[in-house]
């Protein structure tokens, strides 16, 4: 048996479900992944048989949840809030974490050593919460696999360097603190703003809040994006009349506010980026502008 294969029916027999990846890549050699990833022996054996596929680990349908300790790159340096003596990799933002929650360091669960030396922590997925990837939400370096996500599993290779198991042992249940820290936020709602009467219409004050809301509830590492979006989409009503400037600017600056306070570890923006932000999608947006009729 070659090793890819016995590593894919190694994963198999956790009741992990496997899928093949482009050799040597981490991208899967198949569409619709999370579904066709299997623990079916007999299809295990025809797909690994047939080339050196790396294996890919669907965290969904395996009940997963994989901690992603990451390593810098070359030349890159951690974001402010991470500039501390210590901090030097997603391991250490992950132990600056627990401390931080009175918690141990959770190590003693199934370890995979990444090929840039990283670390992918095995977890079980928490009953009754379904836990979808993150990005960054823990801290620098670290990323977080679940529902809709995957790893590369031990013993594939990516980019010539092997993935290898550090700690073969079963998953340990994900610690409660980690299981808070990665629940989704609630949807929250952009506070109402209140228009000058001459400006005000039931249509107007929709578009507004919905902008103000896409703001409030981007997804983890897309939060600059969608406040340029938002102030696009409105500076086209600003640059039409239909909209007062100043009154975008306090609208989104509000929802800014309110996201900020969700992520009062890791703020998205300091007031300044979240102003040059969306003076850069007012001028954006004043290039097509939009009326309203009366």
């Amino acid at each position: 048996m070659n090793d890819l294969l016995n590593a894919a029916h190694t994963a198999a027999e956790r009741g992990w479900h496997v899928f093949p990846l482009i050799p040597d890549d981490k991208r899967p050699a198949v569409e619709d992944w999370e579904n066709r990833a299997t623990l079916d022996p007999a299809r295990i054996d025809k797909c690994w048989s047939a080339g050196p596929y790396g294996v890919g680990i669907a965290c969904g349908p395996s009940r997963l949840v994989v901690v992603d300790l990451d390593q810098p790159k070359p030349r890159q340096t951690p974001p402010e809030a991470w500039q501390r003596p210590g901090i030097t990799c997603g391991a250490d933002v992950l132990a600056d974490r627990a401390e931080s929650a009175g918690q141990a360091y959770p190590w003693n669960t199934h370890t995979v050593v990444t090929g840039r030396g990283g670390e992918h922590l095995y977890f079980s997925a928490p009953t009754g919460t379904e836990l979808r990837n993150t990005q960054a939400r823990l801290g620098w370096l670290i990323d977080t696999r679940a529902a809709g996500g995957y790893v590369v599993g031990a013993g594939s290779l990516a980019a010539g360097r092997r993935y290898r198991t550090a700690h073969s042992i079963s998953p340990s249940p994900l610690p409660q603190w980690l299981t808070d820290a990665l629940k989704p936020a609630p949807m929250a709602q952009a506070a109402p703003i209140q228009l000058d009467a001459a400006r005000r219409s039931t249509y107007l004050t929709a578009a507004l809040r919905a902008e103000c809301d896409h703001v409030v509830n981007a997804p983890a590492g897309q939060h600059n994006i969608a406040l340029f979006i938002a102030a696009q989409n409105l500076g086209r009503l600003v640059a039409g009349g239909a909209l007062a400037e100043a009154d975008v600017y306090a609208a989104l600056l509000t929802a800014e506010h309110q996201l900020a306070a969700t992520c009062s570890a890791n703020p998205p923006h300091t007031e300044r980026q979240a102003h040059k932000t969306i003076a850069s999608g007012l001028r954006a947006g004043a290039k097509r502008p939009r009326t309203v009729a009366a």
